[in-house]
């Protein structure tokens, strides 16, 4: 897989997932609070979840051969490459408003998704 791309707006993106500037400063918030700079934030689908596959973030310090890395202004989010093919064309932001802050992933490639938006249908 390609590096990450620049793009005019606020995204940027591989061929396949784009890191909005929201998201980034997000990542870069957490991991300076964790003071451990090796950290990235780790995106990966899994089965389950109400809607029978669903979004998991974690913080990590190793990456595998398998991962691809989609880097935005210091700030790194790890996507393995079979969570990659159920994300392909997907954008990772970061939405705070009244009631909810939280990462949100918009997948293009799911036909259902729960109320939460944690767990999606293909």
């Amino acid at each position: 897989m390609d590096a990450a791309t620049a793009l005019p707006a606020e995204t940027v993106a591989t061929d396949a997932l784009t890191l909005t500037a929201a998201a980034a400063r997000r990542i870069a918030r957490i991991v300076a609070a964790e003071g451990n700079p090796k950290l990235k934030l780790r995106l990966a689908v899994s089965g389950g979840g109400c809607s029978g596959f669903s979004y998991g973030f974690s913080l990590d310090d190793e990456t595998t051969a398998d991962d691809v890395m989609i880097e935005r202004d210091g700030a790194t989010l790890l996507v393995d490459t079979v969570s990659l093919d159920l994300l392909r064309g997907s954008e990772v932001d970061f939405v705070e408003d009244l009631t909810q802050a939280g990462f949100q992933v918009r997948n293009p490639n799911a036909v259902s998704s729960c109320g939460c938006g944690t767990s999606f249908s293909m």
